[in-house]
């Protein structure tokens, strides 16, 4: 009860620099040049934030939204949801500003849905120069804040065969960037009959991005 009362009072007071419409709180997608496909799955956020409203008492605003870096719109969101399956190109002064943005507080989600990785590195050490992704502990608190993932991110979809990784980006020992790959659980937010994932599988990645928001709302 304390962490959600504790959640509730910095949604209220984060408001200053990241209004939410009603004072709900609300993901924007981001959108990026390149090719990317930025735009799929448009009812992941809405379904985890749904998931959010039924199993906290944080004020959400369930809707698909998103946001272009070069509009003052994306100070009004303080997550940040990018994805795709392609390459990803910021310029230079979209870079600058997505560092500001997260320099402000802002918390940017990168989830790789299997070919964005090489893209999404080579863009965020342009804009965080001297910043590495750093892999995140299993014992990392973001991971068990709401519901516990002892190996940390959850496998959502097996594409390479390879172990579902966490990395992170920190601005002043905060958590400004996460990004999950060989992982994708975002597509485990999509509507069920969208990839037919088990049941099991879909509220574990639901379960997941509670932890998130929490997280960036918390931290």
């Amino acid at each position: 009860m304390k962490r959600l009362l504790l959640i509730v009072y910095i949604i209220i007071t984060t408001q200053c620099l990241f209004p939410q419409n009603e004072g709900a709180f609300q993901i924007a997608r981001l959108k990026y040049d390149g090719g990317g496909d930025w735009y799929n799955g448009q009812t992941e956020e809405p379904n985890v934030l749904d998931f959010v409203k039924q199993n906290t008492n944080i004020k959400v605003k369930a809707e698909y939204t998103w946001v272009d870096i070069s509009s003052d719109a994306v100070f009004s969101y303080p997550f940040l949801f990018m994805t795709g399956h392609g390459n990803i190109i910021f310029t230079n002064d979209e870079g600058d500003r997505l560092r500001k943005y997260c320099e402000a507080g802002g918390f940017l989600y990168a989830d790789d849905d299997y070919g964005m990785d090489k893209a999404f590195r080579r863009e965020m050490k342009k804009i965080f120069p001297g910043k590495e992704l750093v892999e995140l502990p299993f014992n990392y608190d973001m991971y068990s804040d709401m519901y516990n993932f002892p190996n940390g991110v959850p496998k959502t979809h097996e594409h390479n065969g390879k172990p579902p990784q966490g990395f992170g980006i920190f601005i002043n020992g905060r958590l400004a960037v996460y990004y999950t790959y060989e992982s994708n659980p975002s597509d485990g937010w999509d509507d069920s009959d969208v990839h037919s994932d088990p049941p099991g599988k879909r509220l574990e990645a639901l379960r997941f991005g509670v932890n998130l928001i929490v997280w960036a709302l918390s931290n």
